[in-house]
């Protein structure tokens, strides 16, 4: 992954833009990962990614409280 400090991604913004299309971009501020640059096209499919996991994660909750593997959350903070 390409880095460049917000300085250049400020200088070279078009080339910055042009860049994210092909592959995500880290800029950094104060020698720190602040933020990362993708297309639009990536952004959508790790917002798919994202939306799909929490859709299995609910179907496996219910599938857990219709199996009676469900605990409450007095007893989960408990176990902890």
């Amino acid at each position: 992954m390409q880095t460049l400090t917000a300085n250049d991604a400020k200088r070279y913004f078009g080339e910055l833009l042009l860049s994210a299309q092909y592959e995500p971009v880290n800029v950094s501020k104060n020698s720190k990962n602040t933020v990362v640059v993708m297309s639009m096209k990536d952004f959508e499919e790790l917002e798919a990614m994202k939306l799909e996991y929490l859709k299995h994660c609910c179907e496996s909750a219910k599938k857990d409280l219709h199996s009676g593997a469900a605990v409450d959350g007095e007893t989960f903070l408990n176990a902890l």
